[in-house]
């Protein structure tokens, strides 16, 4: 295939090119790989890898409240075939930063659930912690296994020419993980030659380690895990049948689950069974009916009093949103400073706190030029990208704003980096970002991989699953093979 047509822009970082159009040096084989095969070939191995998918049932569901009832769409994730490649000692810098930076996550929900003494000493005014919806008062001096609140995080990464960036921590119920380990599958497959020549670091292992992770939180040999799904109903409903399955665990709802004298039961046919860890993919306000929303069928009642009684770990731990809240993100740096007494290893965005009036007036005097996001967003929704928006969609946006600016955040608009992707039979550049999985146990760990994710539309920033990005397997290589 001929890539002298290839759309290169130096003011975005290329994850293959350098600025002169010259493959980086640890894309070499790759991209000769790519000379070799023809338009035909490309097309293929895209037709394999969707039809595995689609065979596997590697799906996600997407909810469209225009249409009558709510209606929702079941997907597959498109995966392009062309895998973006790292160095390992660019993933090393990864790797260090990222576990610094759930250290002091971790430690910083210890502290605010307890002693608050960040706030104490005036580093992070008292209102944007008690303010956060996602701050649980239940979770006021819980003790927490291992001072574990956050067990499994998936932290999303940015590069541009200034380097690598933290765009957000997902804290809660972090997904893609299953896509991760479904895109090396079968990429593995497709590419064997080239994946076997460039000896990939592995990602397979991840749910042995995701299980060991889990185990540390208990002293018991060996546990009962069980994985807690919201049902079939569910976007990621795909991804917990996998984990279940990765990690040895019972896939349950809230209905298969009882307790009784505060211990949690899992319903068999042989009966009771006692549960000892339970991995939640149900979020705060529906996991205990009793404590938290009433009217939630998906919870346990009296799952929190067994929790805060020690006879059951929760991971992740209830109460983790406050850490993940977009205005708690800004002071991640400071936390970092307070609780290491380090400097941050990696970067967070400039972001705008538009509860400040001199960060908002600067964010409405230069609206074209920010993204600007509702703090306890997700998925790509209710963001206003400034300079793909029209006029009147800034103005409505604006309104919005100022009618609640302490909801907003605002950050400049970034040259995220570039990979090539095949596309109606061309290879052209599209944005992507990095989904790194780090868990914690007793100790960190951090497999050599990564979701990596694709703005699939010319020149979408957005990179989310909702909004129509889809992925591409990611490799860890060393520098010069």
């Amino acid at each position: 295939m001929d890539l002298s047509a290839y759309d290169h822009n130096p003011y975005f970082y290329d994850e293959m090119f350098d600025s002169e159009l010259t493959p980086r040096p640890h894309c070499q084989k790759i991209y000769q790989a790519l000379q070799e095969f023809t338009v035909s070939d490309l097309a293929m191995m895209q037709s394999r890898v969707a039809s595995s998918f689609h065979s596997e049932g590697i799906t996600f569901t997407v909810y469209d409240e225009a249409k009558a009832g709510g209606k929702s769409d079941e997907r597959i994730i498109p995966i392009d075939c062309i895998p973006r490649l790292l160095t390992a000692s660019e993933w090393g810098t990864l790797e260090a930063g990222l576990t610094q930076r759930l250290r002091a996550l971790n430690m910083f929900l210890q502290d605010i659930y307890n002693e608050a003494r960040i706030i104490a000493d005036g580093v992070m005014p008292i209102d944007i912690v008690r303010n956060c919806p996602q701050y649980r008062i239940a979770m006021r001096g819980v003790k927490v296994p291992r001072n574990t609140w956050v067990s499994i995080c998936g932290t999303d990464v940015v590069r541009t020419n200034d380097g690598f960036f933290v765009l957000e921590d997902n804290l809660r119920v972090p997904s893609g993980v299953s896509y991760m380990l479904a895109n090396r599958r079968v990429m593995k497959t497709n590419l064997r030659y080239l994946y076997r020549s460039y000896k990939v670091k592995e990602v397979e292992n991840y749910g042995e380690i995701l299980r060991q992770t889990l185990c540390e939180l208990t002293d018991k040999s060996d546990p009962c895990i069980a994985l807690l799904t919201p049902g079939v109903f569910n976007s990621a409903f795909y991804e917990h049948i996998f984990l279940a399955n990765e990690i040895g665990a019972e896939l349950v709802e809230g209905r298969d689950l009882i307790v009784n004298n505060g211990h949690v039961y899992m319903r068999t046919t042989q009966g009771l069974r006692q549960v000892d860890i339970i991995y939640r993919r149900i979020d705060d306000d529906f996991i205990d009916p009793i404590v938290f929303r009433p009217d939630s069928l998906l919870g346990v009642p009296g799952l929190m009093h067994a929790y805060k009684l020690g006879n059951v770990v929760l991971a992740n731990a209830p109460g983790n949103g406050i850490a993940d809240d977009k205005s708690v993100y800004a002071y991640v740096p400071d936390m970092i400073r307070y609780y290491l007494h380090a400097e941050p290893l990696l970067n967070n965005v400039q972001t705008y706190l538009c509860r400040r009036p001199d960060d908002l007036t600067y964010v409405l005097d230069n609206v074209a030029n920010l993204v600007i996001k509702r703090v306890d967003a997700s998925g790509g929704y209710d963001m206003l990208i400034g300079k793909h928006a029209t006029v009147a969609e800034r103005d409505a946006y604006i309104t919005k704003l100022r009618a609640t600016p302490h909801n907003y955040i605002a950050q400049p608009t970034l040259a995220l980096s570039r990979s090539p992707c095949v596309v109606d039979g061309r290879v052209e550049p599209r944005h992507v970002d990095l989904r790194p999985f780090v868990l914690h146990g007793q100790h960190t760990r951090i497999v050599p991989g990564a979701f990596c994710r694709v703005a699939l539309q010319r020149g979408s920033l957005v990179v989310n699953s909702s909004q129509g990005g889809g992925g591409k397997d990611f490799w860890v290589v060393d520098a010069l093979t």
